[in-house]
């Protein structure tokens, strides 16, 4: 019964969600509990967990004797990893990109910069590691093997900033490497200039040059807006 009753949470967040960062209910609509009882054919038990969650994304605010209320965009939690899923799947997906895109191209360079003085051996191999798996997966159409390599790569340049605002910001990227493979928002083929970006960038956190990895991580982000330009004008 508790299996059935998430599963019926999640298809009514599945719904609702992407609803409301689509603009389908616009700031200020207020969603009625009875009212998506009755649509979704659920209790309200199902219907106040799913607010919960939607409260803590700051998607929602839950008043009684008024309701569920849409909030303004800019309250939202425009990092929370599922917010940020729901979105790239919507039609705005081409300016939420690049929106995220711009907050990559601020952080990531740092965070390079100070990995290439703070990383541990251990994540230096595992960047070389990634680097690799990059190259081996970038020809073939092998798109979701590469992303893997990809994730793991820039987690770990975020992670080993020794910064842990930037740590948090892994699954930010995460989100957004996956929806541009997810959503076709990539080439067949990774640019090999790209590909080979991230294996420098290794070299460069691996050597101590952090000048270096920093320019480099920077050339990455500003290929990734060029890419942006092609396949989501």
């Amino acid at each position: 019964m508790e299996k059935h009753g998430q599963g019926l949470h999640a298809r009514v967040l599945a719904s609702l969600g992407p609803a409301i960062t689509a603009g389908e209910y616009p700031p200020g609509t207020v969603l009625r509990t009875d009212e998506l009882e009755r649509r979704f054919d659920v209790s309200r038990t199902v219907i106040r967990e799913a607010v919960r969650v939607l409260e803590s994304m700051y998607l929602v605010a839950s008043r009684r004797r008024v309701g569920v209320t849409v909030r303004p965009t800019e309250e939202w939690n425009v990092f929370d990893p599922q917010v940020i899923r729901w979105r790239l799947a919507g039609a705005d997906r081409p300016r939420q990109l690049r929106s995220l895109t711009v907050l990559r191209s601020a952080v990531e360079p740092v965070a390079a910069g100070l990995a290439a003085t703070l990383a541990t051996p251990e994540q230096c191999a595992r960047l070389t590691e990634h680097a690799l798996g990059m190259v081996a997966t970038s020809r073939g159409q092998q798109l979701d093997a590469y992303l893997v390599h990809d994730v793991a790569f820039h987690r770990t340049v975020l992670n080993a900033s020794g910064n842990e605002m930037f740590a948090r910001l892994g699954d930010v990227v995460a989100e957004v490497l996956a929806g541009r493979t997810e959503h076709h928002v990539m080439f067949p083929d990774p640019d090999p200039a790209a590909v080979s970006l991230h294996v420098r960038v290794a070299e460069a956190i691996r050597e101590r040059d952090a000048a270096r990895a920093e320019s480099l991580t920077r050339e990455i982000a500003t290929g990734a807006m060029a890419e942006l330009d092609v396949l989501a004008p």
